[in-house]
């Protein structure tokens, strides 16, 4: 398997490849512009030659004065050693040529398009002859005597100092955009390596995290704007993590607190018993005790497996329709006798259904009454109000009368083993794991639960949406 590229290396070959394909477009732009412009000098010289040419002919009024043309012309071309000119009279004999004239046959044959001015020309052609490279056009032209044909013009140029220095040219551009390739490549790498700096910078930063380290954070202000939500959903991430790790870390504390209780109550009875001689009535005595705590140790294992579950998204409620002012009125009556001694009141308002899992549901309302009945003074009262008006949801609460809880205990409530009033850890029957079970319940049923606390009263919401 191939080692993925560094960005470093990707965004140099994207930044090279780019700068090359722009530099070699250029190039040949370039090259295409300074041809181009040679031609058309070239092609401007000859059309003007052409013009002389005709001029000279158009001024020929009798047959006797075409001998006269050869001398006109000479006179009018010296200083233009590069250009042949040739004139193939009516009768196909040449009536003029240059010395040392160069021409292709083809330029002698009949043109084949016409010029702006509705002459015959020939398309100009490019040819090599004697080692030496042309360019040249062949025309018609008139003559100022009266009934006869036209002549034939053939004009080139020799333009092999343009080729020589569009070699030299196209050289020295090759090779000026060879150096620029390569310096774009340098300097790509460069910008690519000064542009992730910040990347290192964080992933220092991140080498330097560990559990003892959690609180380090990435400063979203010295960072690139592109990295900034980077930083951002990093430092963000770190924080969900301190505090999964200091939940994770008071709950190994309080769970093997927990622990250490009934076991300690098992080791303290069991040496005791085993002290000194018995009867069968102590020693059923030690066992029945014995028993009570390993009840206790059997439902907080239960709870521990049923979070664990919970957790890892293995507790799949099974659907069914629950009639909540049912399920409320049975556990009305089980906590009735219980109520009543302490001189609680249990009141239902309201009727609504949900779909979920009964058993399931059952144990989570079943942790708010117990829960609420423990924290309700003498002569207060739970009540229970199911609202169902709306279409989208359902809605269940749980109102006790008690102490207020303070702002920075609501949030904590749902936490495992956390007690708003840790003295009251040794006397409470519960493990401090209800409200987690009956929160993972809910949300099991795609629901959520809230709990509000002030001027005396708790409240618990339950919201199902409705299927």
């Amino acid at each position: 398997m191939m080692n993925p590229k560094s960005i470093t290396s990707r965004l140099t070959l994207f930044f090279s490849t780019a700068s090359t394909l722009i530099l070699l477009v250029v190039g040949l732009l370039v090259g295409s512009l300074v041809e181009s412009h040679f031609e058309e000098q070239d092609l401007m010289e000859l059309h003007g030659k052409l013009e002389l040419v005709r001029h000279a002919l158009a001024k020929v009024k009798t047959s006797s004065e075409l001998t006269n043309v050869p001398q006109i012309l000479s006179d009018a071309l010296i200083g233009h050693p590069d250009l042949s000119v040739a004139i193939l009279g009516p009768d196909q004999r040449i009536l003029f040529t240059t010395p040392n004239a160069a021409f292709a046959t083809f330029l002698l044959e009949k043109p084949r398009s016409k010029d702006l001015s509705g002459e015959s020309e020939s398309s100009p052609v490019m040819w090599e002859q004697e080692g030496k490279i042309y360019r040249g056009i062949s025309a018609f032209a008139e003559t100022g005597i009266t009934g006869q044909s036209s002549t034939k013009v053939a004009l080139a140029i020799n333009i092999e100092h343009h080729q020589t220095f569009m070699k030299a040219f196209h050289n020295n551009l090759w090779k000026a955009i060879t150096a620029g390739i390569l310096l774009t490549i340098v300097l790509g790498w460069v910008a690519a390596r000064r542009g992730l700096a910040p990347v290192r910078q964080m992933a220092d930063v991140a080498k330097g995290i560990s559990a003892s380290h959690l609180s380090d954070r990435l400063s979203s202000n010295s960072v690139p704007p592109e990295l900034a939500n980077l930083a951002i959903a990093f430092n963000e991430m770190l924080t969900r993590l301190e505090g999964s790790f200091h939940r994770l870390s008071d709950f190994s504390s309080d769970l093997a607190h927990e622990l250490r209780t009934p076991i300690s109550n098992l080791m303290t009875q069991t040496q005791v018993a085993l002290s000194k001689g018995r009867s069968a009535e102590e020693y059923r005595e030690v066992l029945y005790s014995n028993l009570e705590e390993y009840e206790r140790l059997a439902r907080m294992i239960a709870d521990m497996l049923f979070l664990a579950k919970a957790d890892n998204g293995l507790i799949i409620p099974s659907s069914e329709i629950v009639d909540l002012a049912q399920e409320v009125r049975e556990l009305f009556g089980f906590y009735e006798a219980i109520a009543d001694e302490q001189g609680v009141s249990l009141i239902l308002t309201g009727q609504g259904t949900v779909s979920g899992d009964r058993l399931m549901l059952r144990r989570a309302i079943s942790n708010l009454l117990s829960n609420a009945i423990r924290h309700t003074p003498n002569g207060g009262s739970i009540n229970v109000f199911i609202d169902h008006s709306n279409p989208e949801e359902t809605n269940l609460a749980i109102e006790n009368s008690g102490e207020t809880i303070a702002m920075e205990h609501l949030s904590r409530l749902f936490d495992r083993f956390y007690r708003v009033d840790p003295s009251r850890h040794k006397t409470s029957d519960g493990a401090g794991l209800g409200l987690a079970i009956t929160k993972s319940i809910i949300e099991a049923h795609r629901g959520n639960i809230q709990v509000f606390s002030s001027k005396g009263t708790t409240r618990f919401k339950i919201t199902f949406p409705n299927c």
